[in-house]
């Protein structure tokens, strides 16, 4: 699949109907966005069971600020609609291959366990 363009109208559909989601957060004026635009597209070629969505963060401040992105470009992961990664700065083709495929690897029984055990954790403080 394709990169999606992803807005306030169809975001929740999106993450919610995808269990493995990888979002761009950019602009169209940010150098390092528009370098890192083609490594995003070619990657989702090679990933065609992920959504890889964009998100222009000057369109839809709203997500950008829900998401707190403060620097661009900014990606994140989200699988069973949990933020897995979210980390500001562009990557080279194979650290993006090779990041997408160690999200693809994680065991989501222990990444909700993990998040659970954290949530007891910070009712408890």
């Amino acid at each position: 699949m394709a990169t999606v363009e992803l807005t306030k109208d169809n975001f929740d559909q999106v993450v919610s109907d995808n269990d493995f989601v990888i979002l761009d957060f950019w602009a169209p004026w940010c150098g390092p966005c528009q370098s890192f635009g083609p490594v995003y597209e070619e990657t989702s070629e090679k990933f065609p069971e992920i959504v890889f969505g964009k998100i222009n963060t000057e369109e839809e401040q709203e997500l950008a600020g829900h998401f707190q992105i403060r620097s661009i470009p900014t990606l994140m992961i989200m699988r069973d609609q949990i933020i897995v990664y979210a980390q500001p700065g562009a990557l080279m083709g194979a650290q993006f291959e090779q990041l997408v495929q160690q999200a693809r690897d994680l065991d989501m029984d222990e990444v909700r366990k993990q998040v659970a055990e954290q949530q007891a954790q910070n009712q408890d403080v």
